[in-house]
């Protein structure tokens, strides 16, 4: 009860925190530049041809010869460490196979023993108390009756829950044991440092190994937690219910009610015994889907972790922690070593249970470089510009050519549409052109829209035009908070971005006559109320409860923090306008693989504007 309670408070306020500071996918493709050399969603190109995708140490050394890549003896030595890793993946692979075989064998043997031993009890009760069925020899023909002797008064539900399961343990054995887990990779640095690219590699030399990988970006993991979360909660509403399909087995046995309505009681004991905790239900759906072939490993590749609220901090402790315990391979990046994400101190007891599983699991390394490599990625024989300032009338009418030229290409039909966003919601999209779509700040910026809207644009356009970007001041912080959860959404999905802004992508956050934008002072003396009020702009859905202390609130907008988020919005803006990134987008664009993109629903026609002469 306490976490639904923190759930309902937090839920919607975890996602605002997110979009403040840093910016994943339901099985997107991975983020950054070097997803593509594996082919589309970084899965491997080259097992589409029924060849291995090349290791992360050779891919490495490749792009380093063909001068796509500058050599950096930190970057070799991660490469080399995920090549082994995934060298032992193939072998943990097959032997998690055979643990879950026998683990499905176990799980069905016990629960029909212990569906047995049900019958049997009930039986007796009916036999031996004051319900007797007239029906009885209808019942030996259906199940064979050992007396068990009568049944003591009085005996609680936990008492014969524990002796039933003593006699499974018994008569079935013991739970199979797993295979050990080849230790993951956590690695944190510097913006730029090559942490995401490295970590892609992995997850696209890893398609055809492990059967169950999923790659996460902070704000799309804590987006699909929460809707787990509400998943959970609605079954186990339904579960409770006396017409559950759980305790279906009981309505066609040949007993009276009072009996039928003793083995459901015992059933639901059963259920609120073994119920796990909100937060292993959730890990547990997490990586595999249930209804499917959840045989073999499973690994996760999480970037940009971080604890910036309290919900984040007791939500990925619990599901990171649960996924580790049942043998999930983590390879993870942060700008933070593990021991230095919860410097606020939150829920400090569950965190350091966290950290005890990371150092188990997990190898722990340094992208040492001060580089930012995104600056050194060659841009020759680069002619076309995607980000125009300032905002001249030369800048304005390239911008508007380019915006006439590219909708052209994709048809010419501009329409408004509106696309569906989690939880219900769905925003409209004034100027779409199949998978090209046209925005203005304000509209993505100065409203109260956050990470699932950023996702779901992300998803469905491939190429997204933004106007009107101011140089950003303290005056308006919380729009350049979402300005920088926005980039880092088009950027995770591999999106083609041309922008129309005041001032060059460098000076784009250092702030203006108004003043600097990063403020250390006004931070500190920030009060809880219009914290609180920053926040409720950014959330997905515009509500919010009580907001975090004030000296909660003070660690959260860190100096630290902020300027990390402000170098790495410039860092990836950089790497969109180059080249090599651009000639992957095709590639990687998740709406490239599947056209056309789901959940458009048409509002109404734009008439295109003709383009200015340029």
């Amino acid at each position: 009860m306490i976490l639904r309670r923190l759930h309902g408070r937090v839920s919607r306020l975890s996602l605002a925190s997110a979009a403040l500071l840093d910016a994943a996918p339901r099985a997107l493709p991975s983020a950054g530049l070097f997803r593509g050399f594996h082919g589309a969603a970084g899965d491997g190109a080259s097992s589409e041809h029924g060849r291995k995708p090349a290791g992360p140490l050779t891919l490495y050394r490749n792009l380093v010869s063909q001068g796509k890549l500058t050599h950096d003896s930190y970057q070799e030595n991660v490469a080399s460490e995920l090549d082994n890793l995934v060298s032992r993946l193939q072998q943990y692979e097959m032997e998690m196979e055979d643990y879950h075989n026998k683990l499905y064998i176990w799980e069905n043997s016990r629960e029909k023993e212990r569906r047995r031993l049900l019958v049997e009890e009930a039986e007796d009760k009916q036999h031996d108390g004051v319900w007797i069925d007239e029906k009885r020899g209808f019942l030996d023909k259906l199940v064979t009756r050992r007396r068990r002797g009568n049944i003591e008064p009085g005996v609680g539900k936990w008492v014969s829950y524990l002796n039933r399961e003593k006699k499974l343990d018994t008569l079935v054995g013991h739970r199979p044991v797993a295979p050990v887990a080849p230790k993951g990779l956590y690695l944190y640095g510097n913006v730029g440092s090559g942490k995401t690219m490295l970590m892609d590699m992995f997850y696209g030399a890893t398609e055809g190994v492990i059967k169950h990988r999923r790659r996460f970006h902070f704000h799309e993991a804590m987006l699909e937690i929460h809707d787990h979360m509400h998943d959970v909660w609605k079954r186990r509403d339904d579960d409770k219910s006396i017409h559950s399909s759980a305790f279906s087995w009981i309505s066609s046995l040949p007993f009276d009610v009072k009996i039928k309505e003793w083995l459901i009681g015992e059933e639901k004991y059963k259920q609120q015994t073994q119920e796990k905790h909100i937060l292993l239900a959730v890990a547990d759906k997490f990586l595999v889907d249930r209804q499917a072939n959840k045989t073999g490993a499973s690994i996760l590749c999480f970037d940009e972790i971080q604890t910036i609220d309290v919900f984040a901090v007791v939500a990925l402790s619990g599901i990171l922690s649960r996924l580790l315990s049942t043998g999930t391979v983590l390879v993870a990046t942060s700008n933070k070593a593990p021991e230095d994400l919860n410097q606020d101190g939150m829920q400090r007891d569950i965190f350091l249970e966290l950290l005890s599983k990371l150092d188990e699991n997990c190898n722990k390394i340094l992208v040492g470089t001060e580089k930012d490599y995104r600056r050194l990625i060659p841009t020759e024989g680069s002619t076309e510009v995607h980000y125009f300032w300032p905002a001249t009338s030369d800048a304005r009418s390239m911008y508007e050519a380019m915006w006439h030229d590219i909708t052209n290409q994709s048809g010419g039909n501009i329409i408004s549409v509106t696309i569906p966003v989690m939880f219900g919601r769905s925003i409209e999209i004034p100027q779409s052109c199949n998978g090209v779509a046209r925005f203005d700040f304000e509209y993505l910026c100065g409203r109260p829209v956050g990470a699932a809207d950023y996702i779901a644009i992300a998803r469905n356009y491939h190429t997204i035009f933004i106007s009107e970007i101011p140089a950003m001041s303290m005056k308006i912080r919380d729009k350049a908070r979402r300005f920088i959860t926005l980039i880092d959404e088009l950027y995770n999905h591999h999106c083609r971005l041309i922008c129309l802004a005041a001032s060059s992508i460098d000076d784009l956050f250092q702030g203006t006559e108004e003043g600097p934008l990063f403020d250390l002072e006004s931070f500190q003396f920030e009060t809880e109320s219009e914290g609180t009020k920053l926040r409720r702009d950014v959330l997905a859905g515009g509500n919010v409860g009580s907001g975090p202390s004030t000296t909660g609130l003070v660690a959260i907008l860190s100096g630290q923090e902020e300027m990390f988020a402000f170098r790495r919005a410039i860092s990836r803006l950089i790497e969109m306008q180059t080249p090599l990134y651009l000639e992957r987008v095709q590639d990687v664009h998740p709406s490239f693989r599947q056209q056309p993109p789901p959940g458009l629903v048409s509002n109404r026609s734009v008439v295109p504007q003709p383009a200015p002469a340029v």
